[in-house]
């Protein structure tokens, strides 16, 4: 299987348009590798009379807060998201598809691989239950290895409402997220200000926007990648993310620190934005290299394998840690070690190796999901208004599912560790888009259909 994989891998970066922005994908590789690695290093965990305990690195070191300026790359994953997106989308109402059509298949890509993370969870827990796991550790753990649902959350948003905002950006061009710039700093001034509450929530939606609007423009040219327009943007970036942090009332950390009262996450905050910025001119600076560099096959190979597999690696990072957890510190191979401590760096080899190695075999099993609902789909209109209505019907239960599921917490929440009416809520949601995109109306041959589009 592996052989055939590899062979399939190198088969697609043959067949690559040689029009590709390779860069993009290069970017999405390494921000899931900072991710990865970043999650796995703040992890703590320590074993007392009651059990194995786990905290953030963040909480106990606070020499480590300005390494998350590094690792924080969740605006990498909404700028190259937009540009994805625009490409894609273009190309799609080029072949005769319409917004609604796309917005099914690219949820496809997102949804279909969640579920199956949601349905092995369930079913591990309750198998754990069953053996005679105590119901909270089950919980914890479920909680645990759905940390990265987190992301989801907006990201699907942010893809439902593409055609939208896309036909917003062809209109207003880079005002779209300087708006949404000025409104997330209003909204930082009434809620730290003024204490003004029940606003903070809209920065979720507002702040992602504005980043996925810039790899939009990023994909039209109206943000171009010379150095004197990206080195200057990564500069003035850098230089608010300083005045911001250091001199101004956010903090550095650009992960949220359990105590602090501002997070930079929680909800996204201006400080998280100038950080954005500051990503965006950087990668900008580093196009035209990166993507000479991957006119090699071997780096676009292994870059384009990453890809095919990445939302798995996204979504399967954390459980891995609950299955080192288990095995290292459950059964005392792993000594406890004062985080931020030589014992602790050193041991951190043998951790990151082992999480490696069960994330690969989280990958084998489950990449193939994946690889099955990123197959490109013919350019066909949804249906019309009822095809609309119960897409839209179904984005908002999976959205609201997956932020039940955030927000359920670390406790015993029955059987399969997970709420009952969220886990439905989202299921309900995942089939609604499934028998939507299954039935929709054929489109009219137009020999389109079997052209590469340029999204991923």
């Amino acid at each position: 299987m592996v052989r055939r994989v590899v062979q399939e891998m190198r088969r697609a970066a043959e067949l690559t348009p040689a029009g590709r922005d390779r860069h993009v994908d290069l970017i999405r590789a390494v921000a899931i590798a900072a991710v990865v690695f970043g999650h796995w290093l703040v992890v703590y965990v320590t074993r007392n009379g009651s059990g194995l305990t786990g905290r953030s690195v963040l909480e106990l070191v606070p020499w480590t807060h300005p390494l998350t300026w590094i690792f924080q790359v969740m605006p990498l994953f909404f700028l190259v998201g937009g540009f994805a997106n625009a490409a894609s989308l273009t190309s799609h109402l080029a072949r005769g598809g319409d917004g609604t059509g796309w917005a099914l298949g690219r949820a496809a890509r997102l949804v279909q691989p969640t579920t199956v993370l949601l349905c092995g969870l369930a079913a591990t827990a309750f198998a754990a239950r069953s053996l005679g796991a105590a119901p909270a550790t089950v919980g914890t753990a479920v909680w645990l290895a759905s940390i990265p649902l987190w992301f989801l959350v907006a990201y699907i948003a942010v893809v439902f409402l593409t055609p939208l905002t896309h036909a917003l950006h062809r209109r207003a061009g880079l005002a779209v997220p300087v708006a949404l710039t000025v409104l997330v700093g209003a909204d930082d001034v009434a809620r730290l200000g003024f204490g003004v509450p029940y606003v903070g929530p809209a920065n979720y939606l507002m702040a992602w926007l504005a980043v996925h609007q810039l790899g939009f423009a990023v994909q039209d040219g109206r943000l171009p990648s010379r150095r004197r327009v990206a080195l200057p943007l990564a500069a003035a970036g850098l230089a608010a993310l300083v005045l911001l942090t250091v001199a101004g009332p956010y903090p550095v950390s650009m992960v949220g620190v359990t105590g602090e009262r501002v997070q930079n996450t929680a909800p996204p905050t201006l400080a998280l934005l100038a950080l954005a910025v500051t990503q965006t001119g950087i990668a900008l600076a580093l196009r035209d290299l990166g993507n000479r560099w991957l006119r090699r096959p071997g780096p676009w190979t292994a870059v384009v394998a990453v890809n095919s597999v990445i939302m798995t690696l996204f979504l399967w990072h954390m459980t891995a840690v609950v299955a080192a957890v288990v095995l290292l510190y459950g059964t005392g191979l792993m000594p406890a070690a004062a985080p931020g401590s030589p014992l602790w760096l050193l041991l951190r080899l043998p951790w990151l190796a082992c999480l490696a190695v069960i994330l690969a075999v989280l990958v084998a099993a489950f990449g193939r999901f994946e690889r099955r609902a990123s197959r490109p789909a013919r350019a066909e209109p949804a249906g019309g208004a009822w095809a609309t209505t119960l897409t839209v019907a179904g984005a908002a239960a999976v959205v609201s599912g997956l932020l039940g599921v955030a927000l359920a917490g670390p406790s015993d929440h029955g059987p399969t560790g997970l709420p009952w009416g969220v886990l439905l809520t989202y299921l309900s949601g995942a089939t609604l888009l499934a028998l939507v995109r299954r039935h929709r109306r054929p489109a009219r041959s137009d020999g389109a259909s079997s052209r590469l589009t340029s999204g991923p």
